[in-house]
């Protein structure tokens, strides 16, 4: 009698309606949050509505200045594609009409945090304290052994350093290697050394009649043979404490012939990008690529700065083709096709924010420009390792945009307030002493900083 109780008391906890409930109710949360999910992915982005309008749903199309100017012109000019951006840019478009940002009031880079106007941070370094120890440690005790080349070498003229002062946008690797050779970073006792220098010059390899670019793979080949052969240090990391410079593109197919070289030494090179096979974030190191300016502006403090943004440059890539192709008439964003009369600088020195824009390559020297001018750069260049990211906060002087945000880059810029752009400003001015060659080199400027960057990646290695 008393088990029959139980039982019966039991089975009335749990009537059938109870059940049901219990059943279907899990059932229909799931259905209701999958409906406000696609509810809010149908309303937010064009992607579900107009398949035209999806940077990933059909391949760029080759614009010319002339069909981007004139809608209907017939005379085609063909946007070449290099290394780093055939892959990525060929399934890369926008939108013909500035509807994009009228009809949408989000961007998928809003979507997927990649748009510039998230400035959360004042600091210039990531850690400054830790910064500034280790770099007195560096300048103490980092000891670089360079592989010995004689005057008379056949090749001395890519094995040495120059003996004047370098100019062009691909110097950065040679004011480098003659501030390394002039500094007491050097040791001639080897087994002293934290890392080795291998001094070849891919620039001058390039334009060195006998080489090439036909024969630069061949070169780098041989040059490391040899020294594995004469010298026991390369075989012992598999030529992992090893370093190269390279700013010219064509370093990207440099070690072509030495996968190991590729795979294990440190390249310090300009076309830092990770897209492209071969360049390895935190292994290598993104050199800045530097113009060379003799004097500081007089008028960098005092200058007014009533224009929005400013670029010059020519239409070489699908990304600058989607720039003009939206703002070249466009009255606060200065987008000017080819060089200019006068000196970019002065449109730069009245300008609020300068725009690197990625064109046949992903380096330029606009970046550091813009710093000399006291602009705060704008990167347009996906997959760019900027150079020093290991030290510098570049969200506290530079606004970073998603190429997929071409169409609301003025929304972005102009959404940054009075409060930000001042400091983004100030920043700007503190950190122009690391984007400089000095000869000889001076703390903190670009030489010291690739060291540090260097210093950093020392106790990676392990002999």
């Amino acid at each position: 009698m008393g088990k029959s109780s139980v039982y019966n008391a039991s089975k009335q906890q749990y009537p059938p309606t109870f059940k049901l409930i219990f059943f279907f109710l899990p059932i229909s949360l799931a259905l209701t949050s999958f409906l406000l999910v696609f509810i809010y992915i149908y309303t937010t982005s064009k992607l579900s509505t107009d398949p035209q309008s999806s940077p990933f749903l059909e391949p760029a199309t080759n614009y010319s200045l002339l069909d981007l100017i004139i809608p209907g012109s017939t005379d085609y000019e063909t946007i070449q594609f290099s290394i780093d951006n055939t892959a990525e840019d060929l399934f890369f478009d926008l939108p013909r009409t500035s509807s994009y940002a009228k009809q949408n009031q989000w961007s998928l880079g809003d979507l997927f945090g990649f748009n510039g106007n998230s400035l959360n941070n004042t600091e210039i370094y990531h850690d400054t304290d830790v910064f500034l120890e280790d770099y007195k440690e560096m300048n103490k005790s980092f000891k670089i052994f360079v592989y010995p080349h004689k005057p008379d070498d056949p090749f001395a003229n890519v094995l040495l350093p120059e003996d004047y002062n370098p100019e062009g946008p691909y110097t950065s690797e040679l004011y480098f290697k003659k501030a390394l050779f002039n500094s007491h970073f050097i040791t001639k006792d080897p087994n002293e050394a934290h890392l080795f220098y291998m001094p070849f010059s891919i620039l001058h390899l390039r334009h060195d009649p006998r080489i090439g670019p036909e024969k630069l793979q061949d070169f780098v080949k041989d040059y490391i043979f040899n020294i594995s052969h004469k010298y026991p240090f390369w075989n012992r990391t598999g030529g992992a404490d090893h370093f190269y410079t390279a700013c010219h593109s064509i370093s990207e197919i440099a070690m072509d012939k030495t996968v190991e070289a590729k795979e294990n030494s440190i390249q310090l090179v300009c076309t830092s990008t990770y897209f492209v096979t071969g360049y390895f974030p935190h292994k290598d190191v993104s050199l800045p690529q530097i113009w060379v300016k003799k004097h500081d502006p007089e008028t960098l403090v005092s200058s007014k700065r009533n224009r929005l943004a400013f670029f010059a440059g020519r239409v070489n890539s699908p990304v600058r083709a989607a720039l003009f192709k939206h703002w070249v008439n466009d009255t606060e964003i200065f987008a000017h096709f080819g060089g200019l009369e006068t000196n970019d600088g002065k449109e730069q020195l009245r300008s609020k924010f300068c725009l690197h824009v990625k064109g046949f390559e992903i380096n330029t020297a606009r970046v550091t420009d813009a710093l000399h001018y006291g602009c705060v750069p704008v990167i347009l260049a996906n997959h760019h390792d900027l150079p020093f990211t290991d030290i510098l906060n570049w969200k506290s002087f530079s606004v970073v945009v998603h190429y997929m945000d071409i169409p609301v880059l003025r929304k972005i810029l102009q959404g940054i307030s009075f409060e930000e752009l001042s400091w983004l400003q100030s920043n700007v001015m503190k950190v122009r002493k690391h984007f400089e060659w000095n000869v000889p080199a001076v703390d903190y400027d670009a030489f010291y900083m690739t060291m540090y960057e260097l210093w950093l990646r020392k106790s990676s290695v392990r002999v």
